[in-house]
């Protein structure tokens, strides 16, 4: 065991809280450490989201002593302590029983030993302990050690560690992409015989350890990692298959690594254009061929991969929000403007992509260019959409149904007929009208319009013999 006499610069919006949890526990005879990663990262100098305490205090000892406390993992020991700024975690030391279901302990046996409690933990790195009131950190693993070597390295044996929690090998590939630092080889070559045991992992915890990946300064260290080891094709198979895949003349890089490149390209605090661009090219594999001069050609990409991305969200429960946003993005990457687009084309492109992700649209397509290693910056040609579609939205023009001036209100009544999809029909053409020429987006225009449509639906139903606009929905006079 080591100790290091160190001032932790803690935030002071949640100094005073800390201090007072340690204060209270120690006041009432029970010893209390800040633990685990909210003591690396104060080491680092990097901000610090949760900060957990450790404690030879019982569960129903803490909850008496503070007001507002939920028993949040009480089984394993943990209740979390609520206050003003933050939530704090408290948890008895404890040593771990055997893990029969690759995540959690099947039973836990308090201890009186901090040093018990932390070998138990996972990496060196998250096994520090550190005396609040003292300033005192206590190192029992080499913890220390590790960090100033920029090492990521199991407490103990790490095909015990990792066999214990399959969660484990992914968390080691994240925090080398969050930290920057490399993994310890026998720890690295551990998580191939483990891969049994990270499968059994939910997809949730899996997709919550993706989504932490897509914030680190480098996600592709961590995606990197995971290819290595075999992670990656648990987790995202259809990523893997694009490593060793060569694209075109126009790439430096396989589809593969221009996709990890392309992700570290799109800004750290927008994460779903980073997935975005992480799989704006998972379409190329199902869609390369070989063209005549040799090389390769990857057409309608965008829309296979947009279904792909589509498939692989659903499969890791990403909200229904963040599918829409994601595939909407990888549909319309490959958009190709030239001098020829007028301003409905423009009004067309805005209401495919929709004007509140025009702005991300331009990141993701940023991302790739920097991601093929070819290219970086944004090409004439778009600088040019952009302000082609600035001078379209200064006119306050309509780009959806809902910016018509006419509702499907005012149509079944002037038309007297019911609610149905001929209502939404009149709608949709309305608004094409409107995209050619704005001017035509006033009520009472539009109304005309909506009849003379109508009425051509009526012509084309008797010419074909259809029922098209569904005459038996009219209102009954």
């Amino acid at each position: 065991m080591k100790h290091y006499k160190v001032i932790l610069a803690i935030p002071d919006t949640v100094a005073q809280e800390i201090g007072a949890i340690c204060t209270i526990l120690l006041d009432n005879g029970f010893e209390c450490y800040l633990v685990g990663g909210s003591v690396r990262d104060l080491i680092l100098q990097i901000p610090v989201y949760d900060y957990d305490f450790a404690t030879n205090a019982r569960p129903e000892q803490v909850m008496k002593l503070f007001k507002k406390v939920i028993p949040t993992g009480i089984k394993h020991g943990t209740v979390t302590v609520l206050m003003h700024y933050a939530h704090y975690e408290i948890t008895t030391y404890r040593s771990d029983g055997n893990y029969t279901d690759g995540r959690h302990p099947d039973s836990v046996a308090f201890s009186e030993s901090l040093k018990e409690d932390v070998e138990r933990r996972d990496f060196t790195i998250n096994g520090l302990a550190y005396d609040v009131n003292n300033r005192v950190i206590i190192d029992y693993v080499g913890g220390m050690g590790d960090i100033e070597k920029k090492i990521i390295k199991t407490i103990g044996d790490p095909l015990k560690r990792f066999s214990e929690d399959g969660l484990r090998p992914y968390r080691a590939c994240r925090l080398a992409a969050k930290l920057h630092f490399s993994i310890n080889k026998k720890t690295l070559e551990a998580i191939p015989q483990v891969l049994d045991v990270a499968s059994k992992i939910s997809v949730e915890r899996m997709r919550d350890e993706i989504k932490k990946m897509l914030e680190s300064d480098k996600p592709s260290v961590g995606f990197e990692y995971m290819r290595v080891t075999g992670l990656l094709q648990l987790c995202f198979p259809e990523l893997s298959q694009g490593f060793g895949m060569e694209q075109n003349k126009y790439h430096l890089y396989d589809i593969y690594y221009h996709s990890i490149y392309s992700c570290d390209a799109a800004p750290k605090d927008k994460p779903l254009i980073r997935l975005a661009a992480l799989f704006h090219d998972i379409g190329k594999i199902a869609t390369r061929r070989e063209g005549h001069d040799g090389d390769y050609t990857f057409y309608n990409h965008e829309v296979i991969g947009a279904k792909i991305a589509r498939k692989i969200m659903r499969r890791l429960k990403f909200s229904n929000d963040e599918i829409e946003y994601v595939t909407n993005l990888i549909l319309n990457h490959m958009f190709h403007y030239t001098q020829d687009w007028t301003d409905g084309a423009v009004r067309r492109f805005i209401r495919k992509v929709g004007l509140d992700n025009l702005q991300d649209l331009f990141i993701l397509r940023l991302a790739d260019r920097s991601g093929n290693g070819m290219r970086d910056g944004l090409p004439e040609p778009i600088k040019k959409l952009k302000k082609h579609i600035e001078k379209v939205v200064e006119k306050d023009n309509a780009f959806t149904v809902k910016d018509l001036d006419i509702d499907g209100y005012s149509i079944m009544d002037e038309l007297h007929i019911k609610s149905g999809p001929i209502v939404g029909k009149i709608l949709n053409e309305l608004l094409e009208k409107v995209l050619d020429n704005p001017d035509l987006n006033n009520h009472e225009t539009l109304l005309a319009l909506a009849k003379d449509i109508y009425a051509a639906m009526e012509i084309t139903d008797k010419i074909t013999g259809h029922d098209s606009i569904q005459h038996q929905s009219l209102y009954e006079k």
